[in-house]
């Protein structure tokens, strides 16, 4: 299974890198396949390349559908023996 989350863009980068941030974690990715991606925009990263954009309000509401799993996964893992 992949997984590819969505980031928001802060910073643009010579040699077509960009610096995203997700929970205060900041990683410099590949912009290579997004050519026209800004800074503020939100992409979606897969092993380190953006690998298109992504509606704010989606990526949002992915954002914390991922925060809800983790909950739910910290609560499950606190409930066993």
């Amino acid at each position: 299974m992949c997984l590819a989350i969505p980031t928001q863009l802060i910073e643009l980068r010579p040699g077509a890198l960009g610096l995203v941030e997700l929970g205060g974690i900041r990683k410099e990715i590949s912009v290579a396949l997004v050519p026209d991606a800004v800074v503020g925009d939100y992409v979606i990263v897969h092993v380190g390349h953006a690998i298109g954009r992504i509606d704010p309000e989606e990526a949002q509401r992915t954002l914390a559908m991922f925060g809800t799993l983790a909950q739910l996964a910290a609560t499950h893992e606190a409930a066993l023996p």
